[in-house]
């Protein structure tokens, strides 16, 4: 190994087999229900965390950032096995304090260069920045280099999720008992968003179709040039990625799929889909 090492955090919803491909290593935060305790993408895969989440009576799951220790190992490890440099691409710091503890990490091994993006995003947003990033060190950038161009890409990508349920806002906190069962009532359709590191509403179309429809607007009028369609066990979301690359024209080998796995899943449930996107 030599020249740039790019390293994400397991909110990136990287698929292990796009992570190795791609040369990028990913730190998990941890995930666990009940007693059981997990690391996202290690000891349960995505595939496996929608199957315990859905199961009858099973508890809601608590996610915990990665250690400041467990990057400083990666980190080591990187290094040890001859990366010059290492990029770092994390969830956004107000979503969660996984970026902090890569700072902290990078403090401890002083004299080694190490470049730390806030993606001031989450799931494949991140995953596209890294993606992009491993792209641009084949070009042979530095790591000084690297790091100024993908941080000026974070403002060229956007994230919008449709919720199936309010369920999973309801339990994790995020709202009340009461605004989830009149949002359920009302079978209103809550399509999220990122803007400046924080989750907010995009908008509330009732109806699945309705929701389905707007969701498409506000990810063609974006005019993609990368596309990853994300989605929590959802259905028809290979006819979803269809239509994305026919109405922006991308080859649809260029848009991606994602299965959502257990750093993100908690927090918007199954049926959940939408989509990431790049442009510029």
């Amino acid at each position: 190994m030599s020249g740039v090492a790019v390293v994400v955090d397991s909110v990136s919803d990287l698929s292990p087999e796009q992570a190795a491909a791609a040369g990028i290593t990913v730190v998990p935060l941890t995930v666990t229900f009940g007693e059981k305790e997990y690391r996202a993408g290690v000891d349960m895969s995505a595939e496996q965390f929608w199957t315990e989440l859905t199961a009858p009576g099973a508890p809601f799951p608590k996610t915990a950032a990665a250690s400041p220790g467990s990057f400083k190992e990666t980190f080591e490890k990187l290094f040890n096995a001859g990366a010059d440099e290492i990029l770092y691409v994390g969830a956004s710091s107000k979503l969660s304090a996984t970026l902090g503890s890569a700072k902290l990490a990078a403090d401890m091994l002083p004299g080694k260069r190490i470049h730390v993006i806030d993606s001031n995003t989450a799931s494949m947003g991140a995953g596209l920045l890294a993606l992009y990033a491993v792209e641009q060190a084949a070009a042979g950038l530095s790591g000084e280099k690297l790091a100024a161009d993908v941080a000026a890409k974070v403002s060229k990508v956007d994230l919008y999720v449709v919720l199936e349920t309010l369920e999973y806002l309801k339990r994790g906190g995020r709202i009340s008992p009461a605004r989830a069962a009149i949002g359920n009532v009302l079978s209103v359709k809550p399509i999220i968003t990122v803007e400046d590191g924080v989750v907010e509403t995009a908008d509330r179309p009732r109806t699945r179709g309705r929701a389905r429809e707007r969701l498409i607007e506000l990810l063609v009028a974006t005019k993609p040039q990368r596309i990853c369609v994300l989605h929590g066990q959802a259905s028809d979301v290979t006819q979803f990625a269809d239509e994305l690359a026919k109405l922006t024209k991308l080859p649809r080998d260029k848009v991606l799929i994602n299965l959502i796995g257990a750093s993100v899943g908690p927090h918007v449930g199954p049926g959940a889909y939408g989509a990431v996107v790049m442009t510029g």
